[in-house]
């Protein structure tokens, strides 16, 4: 019987570990979505600016690729 108020202080420590751990977990994962936008949009460029750069695109067509690539952003 002594035992009986020491066992909800260890729970409520676990508790509050679980919403830590799980708040962390959810920020870790929509700043890694979020940035991972950045990668994706400057390879894009990356591969027209080498497209433009083999005459495989005229000047045209890379501005208005360039300027919907940067407006997506």
């Amino acid at each position: 019987m002594m035992w009986y108020g020491h066992g909800m202080w260890f729970g409520g420590i676990l508790m509050m570990l679980f919403w830590i751990v799980l708040i962390a977990a959810i920020v870790y994962f929509v700043v890694k979505a979020l940035s991972g936008n950045d990668k994706r949009s400057d390879k894009s460029l990356e591969i027209l600016d080498e497209r433009y750069s083999k005459g495989e695109i005229d000047d045209e067509e890379y501005l208005r690729r360039k300027k919907n690539l940067l407006k997506s952003k």
